[in-house]
This record gives C-alpha cells, structure tokens and sequence, in this order.
C-alpha cells in the first residue's frame, strides 16, 4: 500500500473501533442516529471488512424498530444487572481461571495503558478491561499509527500497528468471541444480536490486518 492508501485505511479501521465501542455505551437513541452514525460504520467496514459490514447493516435497519427505553432495558439485562449479567462485557471474567473482575488479566490490560502514558479516566466508570475500554484504546493504537504514517515515520507507524496485534492477541481476540457467543444467545433484540456479530467478525479479522 502508498502511505496516502495507509492512512485511509487506518483512518476508517480506527473510526470503526471507536464507532464500534460506542455502541456499548448505555444507549441513547439520539447519539446512535446523529451525524449518519452507523451509515459510516457500514461504509467503512464495506471497505475494510465486508465480512462484518452486513451485520452493522443490520444494526442500522433494526435499530429504527426500537424504542429508546427497549434498548436500555435489554443493556441493563445483558451488560449491568442487577440480577446477574447475562453477557459481562469484562475480559477477566473469560480469561482468568476464577471468572472474576479484576483479576490478573484486568492488571495486565492497565500496563498496556500506563505503556502508552494513558491515565484512568474517571469520568467513564467500568473496569479497564470493559469492552469499551479496550475497543477505544484500539482506536488510540490506530490513530498514533495514522500520526505517525502522516508524518512520514513509517517505522513508528509499523511500532504502533504491532502494539494493535499484541493487544489484540492478548485480550480482546481470546475473550471478544465468547462474550459476542453469550450476547447471541441471549438476547432476542435484534440490534444487540447484530452488534454481537459485527464485533466478533471485525475483532478477528483486525489481528491479521485484513
């Protein structure tokens, strides 16, 4: 690829990871339609992974047949409680043997952060290994690759694309699967069940660079 190719494509790779984590943010209607939202995320993963462009299809056509107080009643049941969470959005909760949060894993993904000079964010109160929290470091990961490719420093841009793939292989491509396994089965919205597919489908592809 030209550097001009490089960029765009990190561009819109990036766009779709941060596109991707706000979605599991509690939902507001009015966010998730503002400024073709989710026509962009289908746009761009036309182009950078068909294979999940369908599903944020999907996403956008099914999205219009719920209410705003459907989608947040069927959030609370899969991602917050309180009567147990049918899909915890916690990494640790796969990948440590005790099926905790904050369990050994949970540190690791804070080290990765503090690597790159991130501090906790107090205003966005979840766990450092939360799917968004891990989905919008991803897209920290690109646009630092896209910062260094504009400026020419091709090697730098090669460092943070490899720091991409040791996170992904570390965390969300050895939990995403599964979390994306217990969303499909259960829950019946329409939306939630796109979601689960788009980002299971993106997440795997994204560690090889396709």
């Amino acid at each position: 690829m030209q550097n001009c190719d490089c960029t765009v494509h990190e561009l819109m790779r990036g766009e779709c990871f941060r596109f991707l984590a706000a979605c599991f943010y509690q939902p507001k209607k009015e966010n998730l339609c503002a400024e073709n939202f989710l026509s962009t995320l289908v746009e761009n993963l036309q182009e950078i992974c068909p294979d999940a462009a369908s599903a944020a299809q999907r996403m956008q056509e099914s999205l219009a047949t719920y209410s705003e107080e459907e989608l947040n009643v069927e959030y609370a049941r899969l991602f917050v409680g309180p009567f147990g969470l049918k899909a915890p959005p916690y990494g640790s909760i796969y990948l440590d043997n005790d099926h905790t949060v904050m369990g050994p894993s949970t540190l690791a993904t804070i080290e990765f952060y503090e690597q790159e000079g991130l501090a906790r964010d107090d205003s966005f109160h979840e766990l450092p290994d939360h799917i968004v929290v891990e989905l919008e470091f991803l897209y920290f990961l690109s646009y630092r690759q896209v910062e260094a490719i504009q400026k020419g420093e091709m090697e730098l841009a090669d460092t943070y694309r490899q720091k991409q793939n040791q996170f992904l292989d570390c965390f969300p491509v050895k939990w995403v699967p599964s979390f994306c396994t217990l969303m499909q089965n259960e829950t019946d919205n329409q939306f939630y069940s796109a979601l689960s597919d788009c980002v299971n489908i993106f997440i795997q592809a994204s560690v090889t660079g396709d």
